[in-house]
């Protein structure tokens, strides 16, 4: 049973970088409410300094938004709209997950990758396993491992060597008509020294409208066209 330990290593590898910046690709596949299948790319960009900052951005068709924590503030802009919203949520980059996902209702995709301990927050609801062997992204050898709770299927494919990060993410919804599915690639992997220093401020452009905590912005919005059927 080598599937349980792969993913803990990279968890243990992941965790253990107090510095980390990525570039990536991502697909949301949706069902239409006219039940057509379509994807929908963004691209974007996360830089964070365990325990307490993180900036993270993402341009797609729709929605270009950015996301900066500095420890104890939380600041959220959306570009398109040109409007944003601050709230406070001091504490560490895993509260900080935890308040956007369980007090705003904005869980942001992949997230679990970057807490402290992935292996605790990806584990511990699986009910089945497989390894399915080796694959290859962006030229990169991977451990290719798939995984199945009640109520979604996950993918991941693991750098193989001395540094095992996620290449690839994938993320369907069994339980969600017509199985939409989300799949980040990282493009860059840089950690230590190797990323650039970031001051983790947000400047707001003039004339932008500020919302209240609670209308935070969707960092993965969708236009209603797009709603994935069965979805509330």
């Amino acid at each position: 049973m080598k599937r349980r330990p792969k993913v803990k290593a990279m968890s243990d590898y992941l965790g253990a970088q107090k510095a980390i910046a990525l570039d990536y690709d991502s697909n949301l596949e949706v069902v239409t409410q006219q039940k057509q299948k379509l994807a929908l790319a963004s691209s974007g960009s996360v830089t964070l300094n365990r325990p307490d900052k993180i900036r993270a951005t993402r341009t797609g068709g729709f929605a270009n938004v950015e996301m900066v924590f500095d420890g104890k503030k939380l600041t959220l802009l959306g570009k398109n709209a040109n409007v944003f919203a601050r709230a406070d949520a001091a504490g560490t980059i895993d509260h900080l997950v935890d308040e956007l996902r369980d007090k705003y209702q904005r869980p942001v995709p992949a997230a679990d990758l970057l807490m402290a301990s992935p292996y605790d927050e990806l584990m511990p609801l699986v009910v089945d396993a497989k390894d399915l062997g080796s694959g290859v992204i962006r030229g990169i050898e991977c451990d290719h491992l798939a995984f199945r709770t009640k109520e979604v299927d996950w993918q991941i494919w693991i750098a193989q060597g001395q540094r095992p990060y996620p290449c690839r993410y994938v993320i369907t919804s069994s339980e969600v008509t017509g199985s939409p599915q989300y799949t980040i690639d990282v493009r860059t992997w840089k950690t230590g020294a190797e990323v650039p220093p970031d001051a983790f401020s947000l400047e707001i452009p003039a004339g932008a409208r500020e919302l209240k905590p609670g209308d935070i912005p969707d960092f993965d919005e969708l236009p209603a066209i797009f709603a994935a059927k069965g979805a509330n």
